[in-house]
């Protein structure tokens, strides 16, 4: 896992939470929903979008054994606070309308402005220790599924390294192509329902139109560090070591 984290900027980790939890998932997801679950003729829009989730099934996906080794595993053992809440899920159905939210980028995690491409990131990556997206539905080739850029977590993470504290905004970031990143390798996040892919801070991703049959259902909740929201990542964490920062960037920022 460790090693695969360090070349790619993530790992997919298989059978991390239920099915059944995440059938119970998608059924209260479906009473927020426009539309009904059986009739595509009520699906009328690309992506609907929902807010966090506290109920039990929710939470008890995000802390699984297996969830809590791998946190540990990337982000060290008492770095991190435990999940209490799963979200966004944007939730996308086949449509013949084309989503307007398919940009390249990354998930800043501070800032005020109502802009959010005047939202920042910095080298610490204060306020997220990882994206995560959890698969709450089977998600194959043709379901929307996240498209990613393989080991572009090194390329931000340069451009992050002489930015200090106060970092770069999402703007700045896709201004420069998050740091040339584009034309490389490219993996999308398929996987059976309980699959979920563990995601370095920097990692440069992607939403995509669906192409397939049944609604798709996925969260991205952050993993946030212990000390959050001033915190960032432990300097001698594999996520630390992932970017080849020097530790001194990290700890001076601390």
């Amino acid at each position: 896992m460790i090693d695969e984290f360090i070349a790619n900027g993530f790992v997919r980790v298989d059978d991390a939470f239920a099915p059944e939890l995440a059938a119970q998932v998608r059924a209260r997801l479906w009473q927020d929903l426009p539309g009904n679950a059986t009739d595509p003729s009520t699906w009328r829009e690309p992506v609907v979008r929902l807010g966090m989730y506290t109920d039990p099934p929710f939470v008890q996906a995000a802390n699984t054994p297996r969830l809590i080794a791998a946190f540990d595993q990337l982000a060290g053992p008492g770095s991190w606070r435990p999940c209490r809440a799963m979200g966004t899920f944007p939730v996308r159905f086949p449509s013949a309308h084309t989503p307007t939210d398919t940009g390249w980028h990354v998930d800043a995690s501070f800032g005020d402005s109502a802009d959010f491409m005047q939202w920042r990131i910095n080298a610490r990556s204060r306020g997220r220790c990882l994206l995560m997206l959890f698969l709450f539905s089977d998600v194959g080739i043709d379901d929307a599924p996240t498209r990613i850029r393989v080991g572009s977590h090194r390329a931000v993470g340069r451009m992050l390294a002489s930015a200090g504290e106060e970092g770069l905004t999402l703007a700045d970031l896709v201004a420069a192509d998050f740091g040339g990143s584009a034309g490389g390798e490219e993996a999308v996040a398929i996987g059976l329902a309980g699959t979920v892919y563990l995601c370095h801070p920097f990692l440069v991703h992607a939403a995509q139109a669906h192409r397939g049959t049944e609604p798709r259902f996925m969260a991205q909740p952050p993993l946030l560090p212990v000390d959050w929201p001033q915190g960032g990542v432990d300097p001698s964490s594999v996520i630390a070591r992932a970017v080849h920062i020097a530790p001194t960037v990290w700890s001076n920022s601390r």
